[in-house]
């Protein structure tokens, strides 16, 4: 039979300390953060449903985004035990830039609308963190503030290339001019995507006040007070626009965009130059073919064509075809530092973070996308270690098997296709 005893004072007494109360907001709200959805947690509460579903939601049932995301959580890890780790170096090298681990920053526009510290506190965490940062045509920082307040950063700059393509060399002469060395040229974009939360929440730019809107945001007054007391939303590299995003992007893409454009465009810009929004293997190998310093296997994170195909599994391929001194990166529905050690076990170079990095900055600003790079390195790390490999470099396809819910249906008319490994036929699920 158990004794009991009556507990005395000073067994007591380290069950009843107080904790002080952290006057710091930002540093308390991250106090208790995991992992990145811990952080979109603290983001969809502080921040209104219009600029958090412009961030959270993606093409029309949002198809694409899932299988990313499920394609991330169905692959297999294998361990090489009894292998020392001690010596750890989980560094990259992009384009001859020594990264302090593969991740970068994915280009996002009116990032001001999420939080009103913008693409200057995210570049600024980024360059902290050691990692790129990409700022996008429709951003809203201009290439030089951008420049200016991150001296010690590696800047990118995402180009989309309009109808009047000397806008977009204009763009690219202030890029040069403001010590950019890498242009991120989009060009899954001949048309803006049926991004449907936006439609059902009126979304537009510069944001209109409605009863639905005005009642979103008086439930989170700090964010209407900083939207209202800082520098109007514009778009800083563009001029002034108004109306629905999808009638911004389309009046600005160019539907008749080609690979001829991507060869003009290479011959304009002597720096890196990396194409974005790849999504067959053949599209992979014609870019290369075409001047292009990196590919870059994207469906713009779900938010153009839905049902797309999914980035990750086509990644083994692409590597396949290009060979290995090709530099690929890779995005869509990365959310953990282990989606990382997969991307570089499966043959990508850097991996890329969009919502990520945006649900730090809506919810603490710059400590928030401090926090997200923070997170995410710790987990690469760890996982890396748990994996047996001391370095980056040394991560391989033995490392990581992916594991597929989808399987193509047979067809003859693309399966049987020379040269186009890429093109995937409708699926099932097993």
């Amino acid at each position: 039979m158990t004794q009991r005893r009556i507990p005395r004072w000073q067994d007591l007494r380290q069950f009843l300390q107080v904790k002080p109360i952290d006057l710091d907001g930002k540093r308390r709200r991250l106090s208790s953060v995991a992992d990145v959805w811990d952080i979109r947690r603290i983001a969809r509460r502080r921040t209104p449903a219009v600029p958090f579903d412009y961030v959270d939601g993606a093409a029309e049932g949002e198809v694409s985004l899932r299988r990313a995301r499920q394609a991330w959580r169905d692959v297999e890890f294998h361990p090489a035990v009894l292998s020392p780790v001690g010596d750890l170096d989980v560094s990259q090298t992009i384009f001859d830039h020594r990264v302090a681990f593969p991740l970068g920053i994915c280009p996002t526009g009116f990032v001001r609308m999420m939080n009103h510290e913008g693409e200057i506190a995210a570049g600024q965490a980024a360059a902290d963190a050691g990692v790129p940062y990409n700022l996008s045509t429709m951003g809203t920082t201009s290439l030089e503030d951008l420049a200016g307040a991150t001296p010690g950063g590696w800047n990118w700059f995402q180009l989309y290339l309009w109808k009047d393509r000397e806008r977009s060399v204009a763009l690219v002469e202030r890029a040069k001019a403001a010590g950019y060395d890498t242009i991120v040229l989009t060009v899954d974009c001949p048309v803006a995507g049926a991004r449907l939360r936006d439609v059902r929440n009126g979304m537009t730019i510069p944001p209109r006040l409605t009863p639905k809107t005005f009642l979103n945001g008086a439930l989170r007054p700090a964010w209407v007070w900083n939207f209202l007391t800082t520098e109007p939303l514009r778009f800083a590299s563009l001029d002034s626009w108004n109306g629905t995003v999808a009638e911004i992007a389309n009046a600005m893409f160019d539907p008749t965009i080609s690979i001829e454009d991507v060869e003009w465009l290479r011959e304009q810009w002597d720096g890196n130059l990396v194409v974005k929004g790849i999504q067959t293997v053949t599209d992979a190998r014609r870019v290369h073919d075409a001047g292009a310093d990196a590919v870059w296997l994207s469906n713009h994170g779900g938010r153009q064509l839905d049902r797309a195909p999914i980035p990750l599994h086509l990644l083994p391929r692409v590597r396949e075809a290009l060979g290995d001194d090709a530099t690929i990166l890779i995005d869509t529905g990365i959310m953990n530092g282990a989606d990382v050690v997969t991307a570089i076990a499966q043959g990508a170079d850097m991996a890329m973070i969009g919502r990520a990095y945006l649900y730090g900055l809506m919810a603490a600003g710059r400590e928030g996308v401090a926090k997200v790079l923070s997170v995410m390195r710790a987990e690469y790390t760890r996982t890396l270690q748990l994996l047996g490999v001391a370095r980056t470099a040394d991560l391989g396809p033995q490392h990581v098997r992916l594991l597929r819910r989808l399987s193509p249906i047979p067809d003859p008319r693309v399966d049987d296709a020379p040269n186009d490994e890429g093109r995937i036929p409708l699926a099932r699920t097993r």
